[in-house]
């Protein structure tokens, strides 16, 4: 039992203190700020899928692929750009992050082709590889250890507000003044955080010194030290298994879902994604609660998430569509709540590892669940084309495709299991 009871806590040289400065709180907010308007950035081709249906003239394996090239460059960015936030800080990331987001929407208001609307979506997923972990750097840096958890679960449900602009005002620009109208402001808004980034924030954390440049033998090292660590690789799985239903959902296949699936009128739509953004809001810093105080437990915490998760599914996916609203909200509730979890994997990055290379481990977590959504989203979209005849997205053929999550949670709960294992052997071998 004490070897279980130590394999999730390693001893973490952290600071006594119980609260933050007023000043790492203004840092965060604009680390926060900057990480809403990425989540805008990346949700709004979601709501804009069916336009683009009509605009592009793309079938769903094609439309599935316009997020999924996001996403692969996402996840394929984050292990380069935690390298080189570890050597620059995350001034540079955030404002450099925001401002390549910004053309990326301003290419796409004004894209009548698929080619062009896939080069946008490109750099909005590089720009977005760039803000999350750099955001994180502040917390980790500026943010005593008991404390860090909570702001952690913090940023990553306040940053889903973005999803709420997405959904209301950009949804409502969209069916309003038009596609140019709506992604060029949101352009526009990205630019003016850049400035802001650049104004605000600092290079890096109090009394740090910048590192040298490091050479491709010291890079390598840095990230095979990472990977070696276990835990890092058990906040990957634990980033994989819980974060795709809800990234799936809530960035290319809910908002189509909800209204060709389930037939609900696109305003009712909207009102159970901004539920699903409140419910990780709100839900957020209750599981950051719960692994402060229970830093031994988090493997289970993950594993029940993933259960609810799994099970909101099942029962919707078992009511012959449509299904009541009542089932669909606890649909969103049971989904919200991948959001929280996939949390906990950065909580195992930053616990598992020295300051120096938190960023490389981060990056290599945030790989995880990003992986495991784009693979989740292309393989709806074949489902959807197989099954939907004209390019008519039916129920029958979007109940079918959402079970290719089954798939998903038996890869991803198997690599929790294994990595969970591996790393209580290192610590009871460490003597940790």
């Amino acid at each position: 039992m004490q070897i279980a009871q130590s394999t999730e806590n390693p001893p973490e040289p952290l600071e006594q203190r119980q609260s933050a400065a007023p000043l790492a709180w203004a840092l965060w907010g604009v680390g926060v700020l900057a990480y809403v308007v990425a989540v805008l950035h990346r949700t709004s081709f979601g709501v804009a899928g069916l336009d683009a249906v009509h605009r592009f003239g793309a079938s769903a394996g094609i439309l599935a692929t316009f997020t999924v090239l996001q996403l692969l460059v996402y996840a394929g960015l984050q292990i380069p750009v935690g390298l080189l936030l570890d050597r620059v800080g995350p001034r540079r990331m955030i404002a450099g992050g925001a401002l390549v987001m910004a053309a990326g929407q301003a290419v796409m208001a004004v894209s009548t082709s698929v080619g062009t609307a896939v080069a946008a979506r490109v750099l909005v997923g590089a720009g977005d590889a760039m803000t999350f972990i750099s955001v994180l750097s502040i917390v980790a840096t500026r943010f005593p250890g008991r404390l860090a958890p909570v702001v952690t679960q913090l940023t990553g449900q306040l940053g889903q507000l973005g999803q709420v602009l997405s959904a209301v005002p950009l949804a409502a620009l969209l069916h309003g003044p038009g596609w140019t109208t709506a992604f060029g402001s949101a352009a526009a808004l990205g630019v003016l955080v850049g400035v802001l980034a650049v104004a605000v924030l600092p290079d890096r954390a109090p009394g740090a010194v910048r590192a040298a440049a490091p050479s491709l033998r010291e890079v390598g090292r840095d990230l095979a030290a990472a990977w070696r660590t276990p835990g890092t690789r058990l906040g990957l799985w634990t980033h994989f298994v819980t974060q795709f239903s809800s990234t799936t959902f809530a960035l290319m296949w809910g908002y189509p879902y909800l209204v060709s699936g389930q037939g609900m009128r696109p305003a009712a739509a909207s009102t159970l994604l901004t539920l699903f953004v409140l419910v990780n809001v709100v839900s957020g810093p209750f599981v950051g609660r719960l692994v402060a105080r229970y830093p031994l437990r988090r493997s289970w915490l993950v594993l029940g998430i993933v259960a609810i998760n799994a099970g909101a599914w099942a029962a919707a996916l078992a009511w012959p569509p449509p299904a009541p609203s009542w089932l669909l909200a606890v649909l969103v509730l049971g989904i919200a709540l991948g959001g929280p979890g996939s949390m906990i994997g950065f909580d195992y990055a930053r616990t598992f590892n020295p300051p120096g290379r938190q960023g490389t481990a981060t990056g290599i977590v945030n790989v995880g669940g990003f992986t495991a959504s784009l693979i989740t989203i292309l393989l709806i979209g074949f489902v959807l084309d197989a099954l939907s005849p004209g390019k008519a997205f039916t129920p029958s053929a979007f109940r079918a495709a959402w079970t290719v999550q089954v798939l998903i949670w038996t890869v991803g709960v198997a690599g929790v299991l294994r990595t969970r294992h591996l790393t209580r052997r290192h610590l009871a071998l460490s003597g940790d």
